[in-house]
């Protein structure tokens, strides 16, 4: 009996009427979902990493929706793992730029006709993960109004407090303040600079106000992995298509780079030169 006889004796061989790994994952229609439109080699590559990148964005809503439930029940120590999660979630995503960008511009030209005027712009799932953070541009919704479902859950979101109020709302309270958070669906968040004399207090007496100076933390993690995200994504087009405009009609790199100047959670940035 070989070494692998040996190491794999016991092992279910027949899954003719079990659940296998494939079946179990819905593998089948996942690795079938690939269809290139031209016959550049590269183009599955670009499918890929998207698809992929889209999957990964499903567990971060799915991460982040939960975090928020948690801190509305006051259970945050629930919270910050999965807010920690997210981070890391957002880390993978970071490294899938890194294989893109394997792709020269000469790659990416010979299929790049094929996208029509399909663009990461109209991703519904970014958009929600943005909506949920409490950046809300609401005028970006007409990009989605095409699919009901995912213009409803859109347009859901924007009734509900954000992630960052909910954490505004739990800091107000916790210092006995009237409530800062705002209106759900507010789109123009300004630093306000209450929420950040609130926050200062947090940090310059930590062990007094742990859980509110770990959810700081968090956040603040949070928003470090998703800047460092976008600003692979600016430096990944710059490199393969230079200052085109994008797929979508954006102005491409211009339009990225001014997304950087984008803060979710001003005040805790603020803050840090405030000490």
């Amino acid at each position: 009996m070989s070494e692998f006889e040996k190491a794999s004796k016991g092992a279910k061989m027949d899954f003719s009427q079990d659940m296998s790994y494939g079946d179990y994952l819905g593998l089948d229609p996942i690795l079938s979902a690939q269809h290139p439109l031209s016959d550049a080699h590269d183009e599955m590559l670009f499918i890929v990493q998207h698809q992929t990148s889209e999957l990964w964005m499903r567990l971060a809503i799915h991460e982040l929706e939960a975090a928020r439930e948690a801190m509305l029940m006051g259970e945050l120590p629930k919270a910050f793992k999965m807010l920690t999660r997210v981070a890391r979630i957002f880390e993978q995503l970071n490294s899938a730029w890194d294989v893109l960008r394997t792709m020269t511009p000469s790659e990416y030209t010979a299929f790049r006709p094929s996208l029509g005027n399909s663009s990461g712009f109209q991703s519904h799932q970014y958009r929600l993960v943005e909506f949920i953070l409490g950046n809300r541009n609401s005028a970006l919704m007409k990009l989605h109004k095409h699919r009901a479902e995912a213009y409803s859950r859109l347009e859901g979101e924007l009734g509900r407090a954000s992630l960052y109020q909910v954490a505004i709302s739990m800091l107000c309270a916790r210092f006995e303040q009237e409530d800062l958070a705002g209106p759900s669906g507010q789109s123009d968040w300004q630093a306000d600079p209450r929420i950040q004399d609130l926050w200062q207090r947090v940090y310059e007496d930590p062990s007094a106000h742990w859980e509110l100076y770990e959810l700081a933390e968090k956040l603040v993690d949070l928003e470090d992995y998703f800047r460092r995200w976008r600003f692979n994504h600016v430096t990944t087009v710059e490199r393969i298509i230079g200052f085109k405009k994008g797929t979508g009609g954006t102005a491409g790199v211009s339009y990225l780079r001014k997304m950087l100047e984008v803060e979710l959670f001003p005040e805790l940035w603020n803050v840090r030169g405030a000490l």
